[in-house]
């Protein structure tokens, strides 16, 4: 499923957090099971399994990380370079939640690797693919962050300016690519950008 910006991957606590993906998937396969979330503000592919085998099969893929996930953002500034990697640990910053932040006495471990796809000097921002090795809650935004470059449209890490005309966070799940849960065959669904 292609999740819109600002819809949340599963219901939230209260009746005015009823409408996600989950539930509107639900709709139509009343026994469709989460696989992995998106943030709310994240826009992209869901994976969901219409049963508690295939979603158990899925979880065990996404955990022995052989799931490729490939995100395009808009970040702030000018990247040095054409990619790199960015490893840094990340924990819950309680007082601050759903606010993640760099710890490097308790954080987990999380790995981004990005590539630059395009600048622009006229705005001052560039287009990167972000692939996430780990996949530890608000991982882009903080590592992109950590890079001195977040994301357009990233009011919690410092990407609040946006392009003329943008009010949403410039992050989109485009790629996922997987051994097919049935038979190990090489799967790849793709999600074009919508900015």
């Amino acid at each position: 499923m292609g999740k819109p910006s600002g819809l949340l991957s599963v219901p939230g606590r209260g009746s005015t957090k009823h409408d996600s993906a989950l539930t509107r998937v639900r709709q139509q396969y009343e026994t469709a099971l989460v696989v992995h979330r998106l943030d709310m503000a994240t826009s992209g592919l869901l994976m969901f399994a219409l049963n508690r085998e295939t979603q158990s099969r899925l979880g065990r893929l996404f955990g022995e990380r052989r799931v490729s996930k490939d995100y395009e953002a808009i970040v702030l500034g000018n990247p040095e370079g054409t990619e790199g990697v960015v490893e840094l640990p990340l924990i819950a910053d309680w007082p601050n939640r759903p606010r993640q932040k760099v710890d490097f006495e308790r954080g987990k471990p999380a790995l981004t690797r990005w590539r630059v796809l395009a600048r622009d000097p006229l705005s001052g921002t560039t287009r990167m693919r972000l692939m996430p090795v780990t996949g530890r809650s608000h991982q882009l935004r903080v590592h992109m962050m950590g890079l001195g470059h977040p994301i357009v449209g990233d009011e919690l890490y410092g990407g609040a300016v946006s392009r003329e005309g943008d009010t949403r966070l410039m992050l989109h799940a485009r790629r996922l690519a997987f051994p097919h849960p049935r038979d190990g065959r090489p799967t790849v669904v793709e999600l074009s950008v919508p900015f």
